[in-house]
């Protein structure tokens, strides 16, 4: 298992990390969710730490907190082998005007109840899940600091923010002295790589890591999902999950085209080449893995050591690619002369034509 930095911190996280939203099975988690027994998901979390994976990564909200009180059960209390577990919070956890969003009061309130279902001292690191218009980000990120200080948080992190969120949130955590966030968790895939615009260069210009939810798309790089096809029965899509939006159909079924002809001549799954793309992708982290089943997670972890060749990798480039919105492809035609680091983790390709 390769292990990397995790943005400008001195935390080093592996380059898979287990994703726990399949523990428990409340409201529409019941969707994905279907691990209710302490005992299954302990086997499940001694397998990936056995393969090296040493972050755990679940959500306040998923399955209404049962989800992490899984996590503290099967852990037992006890750190093994050192994991890491992160967790999120932002979403409603009750019908109450307080009991949602980034306010001093919720987040505060909401990490304690966190640090108490995992059974633990000490959450590694804590996002906000979600943006938040309403509430102040000085109040947020005091709120985030004063947890950091306390010691009830070792390092804190966004998720789903756009970039100028990202950028407003940096600067006023170095303007009043706070501690800013040394990641962000996206949604980035070979179908959806609309990050690459502003959030990949973003993390290269502000040094954050970054943490990737649903890489294989909810299951639709597997390789299980084919054109004209009937959805499997077994699916998150079977079960009426939305996420992510395919706004192309014809878009996604020639990147699975391409990725299955790689994976078949490889002897691999399509989720593992969807797995390996990512990991080869400019400032990405560590990839969010999650199953059902403990075959799935096998599968899954296997893509730790594939390695795409560059021909494999500019076949699925080429396929993927996003046609350029303004300013970009004004930057390529007048710009190229004088793009940095940022710039080119997402331009070089449009640039080299």
């Amino acid at each position: 298992m390769e292990y990397r930095q995790l943005g400008n911190s001195g935390l080093k996280v592996s380059v898979l990390t287990m994703g726990t939203m399949t523990f428990g099975a409340k409201g529409d988690f019941s969707k994905v969710g279907n691990i209710t027994d302490v005992g299954e998901a302990r086997r499940q979390i001694d397998m990936v730490i056995d393969a090296g994976v040493n972050l755990l990564d679940t959500a306040n909200v998923y399955s209404a907190g049962d989800c992490e009180a899984i996590i503290g059960d099967a852990l037992g209390g006890k750190r093994k082998n050192d994991v890491l577990i992160a967790t999120k919070a932002r979403f409603p956890t009750g019908d109450g005007p307080n009991n949602r969003g980034l306010s001093r009061y919720h987040l505060i309130r909401e990490c304690e109840a966190s640090l108490k279902r995992l059974k633990t001292d000490v959450i590694d690191l804590y996002q906000v899940h979600q943006w938040d218009g309403v509430t102040p980000l000085e109040e947020t990120l005091e709120a985030l600091d004063s947890l950091v200080r306390q010691g009830k948080v070792r390092y804190i992190g966004c998720s789903n923010y756009s970039g100028w969120h990202i950028m407003k949130a940096m600067e006023i955590a170095r303007r009043d002295n706070r501690i800013p966030f040394i990641s962000q968790q996206i949604h980035y895939t070979l179908q959806a790589r609309e990050a690459e615009q502003e959030l990949v260069p973003i993390t290269i210009d502000q040094k954050l890591g970054i943490l990737v939810w649903s890489p294989i798309a909810g299951g639709l790089l597997s390789g299980k999902h084919r054109r004209n096809k009937e959805t499997p029965k077994d699916s998150r899509l079977s079960q009426g999950w939305t996420e992510p939006p395919i706004h192309d159909w014809d878009r996604l079924w020639d990147i699975v085209d391409e990725l299955v002809s790689i994976a078949d001549a490889r002897g691999v799954s399509g989720a593992q080449v969807a797995l390996a793309w990512l990991l080869g992708r400019p400032g990405v982290t560590s990839v969010i893995i999650g199953g059902r089943t403990d075959a799935q997670f096998k599968d899954n972890l296997a893509a730790a050591d594939l390695k795409l060749s560059a021909e494999e990798r500019a076949r699925l480039d080429k396929v993927s690619q996003l046609p350029l919105n303004y300013p970009y492809w004004h930057q390529v035609a007048a710009a190229k002369d004088r793009l940095g680091a940022a710039d080119l983790a997402f331009l070089q390709p449009y640039v080299n034509g």
